[in-house]
C-alpha cells in the first residue's frame, strides 16, 4: 500500500478510491424510468398528432359537408347522410388542401397536381349548394367520381328504352358518352331527351355543368353512379387552344323537400319556354297519317282520312302527313305518282277545315336530287380531317346530315320549309330524328362543337319559326324552343320497354327535365309488325281503350290508327274522351303553360309532389297529377277492371261522386274501373 506525497515534478495529489459495484436491485429501476420517458413522448406524440389530426379535420369540414381523402359526404340539417360521392380517379394529399373562407381548395393527390375545390354556396335560407371542380392536369387522364344512390329514390337524367319511375338501375356499365340517341333503334342507350341533371327524394340535386365531356355508367351491385369525365375514346373534344385535360364540375343542392329543391333547380339552371304552342294543340287531338299507313300513303288516302275524320265528327288541331310523300329521301317536293295533284288536295283540306304539317328530317340520302348540291356547298357534317362530307347511315337509308352549326346549311333547310309554306299553305312540320348517333364517332362541322348533343340543340332551333304546333323528338338544353316533344315511338305493348306502361315514367321524367309541352305519341302505338300485341294488324283492342284514356289527360293528344277501324263501341269511348279532354284537361293544362313560362314547374307531376315526406308516393309510377288538383289513375293491366289507387292526404272528389276527407294517406284496394272509364280525383 502506498500514497502518493504532495510536491513531486509537475505533479498534483490524487487519491486513488477503488470502484464499487451497483448493485443489482437498482437496474430494474432504471429500465422503468426509462420506459416511463418513452411513454410520456409517445402520449405528447400522439396528443399534438391528434390536436392536429382534430384541426385537420375541422379544415376539412364546410358547413354540413365533411371530405376526406377518397370522397365526401353531405349531411341534412338533421344529421342524416343524404349525398356521398366517392373519388376514384386519385386519392387526395389532404396536407396539400386548404380553406380560405367557405373555399375548400386541394392542389395534390398522392402522385400527381390538380385542381380541386369544393365552394359552399347558401342562395337562400331554404337551401344549401355545393360546387364541385376536380381538374386534372396531365391530359387524357380520366376524372371520376362515384355517386351511392342507396339513400334515396332518384329521377331525372334521360329517357330510356325501358323506363321505370323512380330510375331503376341493373348490371354494370363502363361510362360511356351521355349524349343523345334513338333508342327504339339503340335500346341500351340514353334517350333523344336528355340534361345532365338528377334529383332525390332525400331533397337532393345534381347538375353536372355544361362544359364537362360527360361520361356516365353504374353498378348496381355497388349501388353507384358512375360521373366521368374524358377526351380520351370520346366523341367530345377538348379545346384545340388547349391540352386535352379533365374537368368534371358539378353542383350538389340540398333542400327542405323533393319539390323545393326541384323547383330551385329548375328557376336556377334550365332554360324556360318564352311562349305558349298554340291553344288547339291542348284542345284537339292531332291526326297522323303513320301508324295507319306508314309509307304507303297517297293522296287518295290523305283525302279519305280526312274525311272519315269529319264523318266520325271528331275535332282536329292539324292533319300530319308522315314519311315517305316525296319521291327520295332529302327531296322537298311531292312525289307526283303519289300525290298527282298536291295543290288540290291542300286546297280541298283547307276548305275542310283541316290545317296540314308535314314529317321532315336532317338528311339527304345518296339518290336524292339533293345530295350532289348539298356536297358541292359543303352542307353536310364532315369526316374528322373536315375534307369529305361523312356519310351516315340512317333507318330509311344512307346520306349526308346536314351541319346545323353552318350557317348557309340552315339557310337552306330552312328555305325547304319557307317553300312548302308558301306554296301549299303547310301549317308546320314534325321534326324527326336530331339524336347525335346519327353522326359518325368522329366528325367535324363548321362550327366546332365540343358536346354532340350541341348538334341536337341546333337541330331542335329549326323549329322555332313553327313552334305554335311543331314537334320534336330530340332536345338537349332545348326547353326554350317552346314547342311539343314527343317522345320516341312507342310499340304497341303493355309493358316498360316502350310500351304502355312506359307512358307515364317517360312523361314525368321529360317534364322534371324542364320540357313541359309534352306530346305522348300515338294512341295505341305504332302498330309495327312483331312489336304489336294482338290478333291482326291492329293494336289490341283493350290496349288501345287504355291508351286513349290515358292520353286524355296528357297535354296533348294525337291520334293515328283511327277508332273507327276497330267498332262503334271504341269510335263512342273516342269521343267521350276527347270531349273529357278538351272541357275538363285542357283548360287545366293550359293555366299551368302560361305558369311554365315563368317557374319551369312541370303540368303533368308526380305524386310525391304533393306529398314530399311520403315514402309510398316516391315510388308510384302508375298515377300522376295533373297541376296539384287533379289526380289520374289508369288501368295499364290487361284484363283488369280494377286496381289499386294510392290517396294522398287530403280532400278528393272522385269522378264517381264519392268524396274522401282524410288526414292519412289511403289506399283503394281493387278500386272499380270499367273498360271504357279512367280512374280521377279531384282536390275540393
Amino acid at each position: 500500500m502506498y500514497q502518493v506525497v504532495p510536491g513531486g515534478a509537475g505533479g498534483t495529489i490524487t487519491d486513488v478510491i477503488p470502484k464499487q459495484k451497483r448493485s443489482k436491485d437498482t437496474r430494474p429501476l432504471v429500465g422503468a424510468g426509462v420506459i416511463g420517458l418513452v411513454l410520456v413522448i409517445a402520449a405528447v406524440t400522439a396528443w399534438c398528432y391528434y390536436i392536429a389530426s382534430l384541426r385537420k379535420a375541422e379544415l376539412l369540414k364546410t358547413q354540413l359537408l365533411d371530405l376526406n381523402k377518397d370522397g365526401y359526404i353531405i349531411r341534412n340539417q338533421g344529421g342524416s347522410i343524404v349525398f356521398r360521392m366517392d373519388f376514384r380517379s386519385g386519392t387526395l394529399d389532404l396536407d396539400s388542401c386548404t380553406k380560405e373562407g367557405e373555399l375548400l381548395s386541394c392542389s395534390k393527390t398522392t402522385d400527381r397536381k390538380l385542381n380541386f375545390f369544393i365552394e359552399t354556396v347558401r342562395p337562400k335560407d331554404t337551401v344549401q349548394c355545393y360546387r364541385v371542380r376536380w381538374e386534372e392536369l396531365v391530359p387524357d387522364i380520366a376524372v371520376e367520381h362515384a355517386m351511392t344512390y342507396k339513400f334515396a329514390h332518384w329521377y331525372g337524367g334521360a329517357v330510356s328504352a325501358i323506363q321505370h319511375w323512380p330510375i331503376s338501375i341493373s348490371g354494370q356499365q363502363a361510362p360511356k358518352p351521355f349524349v343523345t340517341s334513338d333508342i327504339y333503334s339503340n335500346r341500351n342507350e340514353f334517350g333523344g331527351i336528355l340534361e345532365s341533371y338528377w334529383l332525390s327524394s332525400n331533397a337532393t340535386a345534381i347538375k353536372i355543368n355544361n362544359s364537362v365531356p360527360f361520361h356516365l355508367g353504374w353498378n348496381d351491385t355497388e349501388k353507384t353512379m358512375y360521373f366521368q369525365a374524358r377526351y380520351n375514346d370520346s366523341p367530345f373534344k377538348a379545346d384545340p387552344n388547349e391540352a386535352p385535360c379533365a374537368e368534371l364540375s358539378y353542383r350538389v343542392c340540398v333542400g327542405l323537400d323533393v319539390t323545393s329543391i326541384h323547383k330551385y333547380m329548375v328557376r336556377r339552371y334550365f332554360n324556360k319556354p318564352n311562349k305558349v304552342p298554340s291553344q288547339v294543340m291542348f284542345s284537339h287531338p292531332i291526326w297522323s297519317t303513320w301508324a295507319l299507313h306508314k309509307t304507303d300513303i297517297d293522296q287518295e288516302k290523305v283525302l279519305e282520312y280526312a274525311a272519315n275524320i269529319r264523318k266520325y265528327n271528331f275535332n282536329c288541331s292539324h292533319l300530319e302527313i308522315d314519311d315517305r310523300y316525296t319521291r327520295r329521301y332529302g327531296e322537298f317536293e311531292f312525289d307526283p305518282a303519289k300525290f298527282s295533284n298536291a295543290s288540290a288536295m291542300f286546297q280541298k283540306l283547307k276548305s275542310d277545315g283541316f290545317l296540314v304539317s308535314l314529317w321532315i328530317h336532317p338528311f339527304v340520302n345518296y339518290d336524292s336530287d339533293n345530295f350532289h348540291s348539298c356536297v358541292k356547298r359543303g352542307l353536310f357534317v364532315r369526316e374528322p380531317t373536315g375534307q369529305l362530307p361523312a356519310l351516315v347511315r340512317w333507318w330509311n337509308g344512307i346520306g349526308g346530315i346536314l351541319d346545323f352549326t353552318n350557317p348557309e346549311a340552315r339557310d337552306w333547310f330552312a328555305s325547304q320549309l319557307r317553300s312548302l309554306r308558301s306554296r301549299y299553305g303547310v301549317t308546320s312540320f314534325k321534326f324527326d330524328a336530331g339524336e347525335t348517333n346519327y353522326l359518325p364517332w368522329k366528325f367535324s362541322t363548321r362550327t366546332p362543337i365540343r358536346d354532340p348533343s350541341f348538334f341536337t340543340r341546333r337541330y331542335t332551333e329549326m323549329a322555332i319559326p313553327y313552334n305554335d304546333r311543331a314537334e320534336l323528338r330530340s332536345g338537349y338544353q332545348s326547353q326554350n324552343i317552346s314547342c311539343f316533344f314527343r317522345p320516341i315511338d312507342r310499340d304497341s305493348v303493355w309493358g316498360y320497354e316502350l310500351g304502355l306502361k312506359s307512358l307515364i315514367p317517360t312523361v314525368l321524367t321529360i317534364s322534371i327535365l324542364g320540357y313541359q309541352f309534352i306530346l305522348p305519341d300515338m294512341i295505341g302505338g305504332n302498330a309495327y309488325p312483331n312489336r304489336t300485341e294482338g290478333n291482326g294488324p291492329l293494336p289490341d283492342r283493350e290496349l288501345y281503350i287504355r291508351w286513349l284514356e290515358l292520353s286524355a289527360f296528357m297535354p296533348s293528344m294525337q291520334f293515328s290508327i283511327p277508332p273507327w277501324e276497330y267498332d262503334n263501341e271504341v269510335v263512342e269511348i273516342a269521343r267521350k274522351y276527347t270531349a273529357l279532354h278538351q272541357s275538363l284537361v285542357a283548360p287545366r293544362v293550359l293555366e299551368l303553360a302560361g305558369e311554365v313560362l315563368g317557374t319551369g314547374d312541370p303540368i303533368i307531376r308526380p305524386l310525391w309532389w304533393i306529398a314530399t315526406g311520403d315514402e309510398t308516393a316516391y315510388k308510384i309510377d302508375s298515377q300522376f297529377l295533373i297541376g296539384d288538383d287533379l289526380m289520374v289513375a289508369p288501368v295499364l293491366e290487361p284484363g283488369k277492371q280494377e286496381r289499386d289507387i294510392y290517396l294522398p292526404a287530403g280532400r278528393w272528389w272522385s269522378y264517381k261522386g264519392e268524396r274522401f276527407d282524410i288526414k292519412e294517406p289511403l289506399h283503394l284496394t281493387d278500386y272499380p274501373v270499367d273498360l271504357d272509364e279512367i280512374a280521377y280525383f279531384l282536390w275540393v
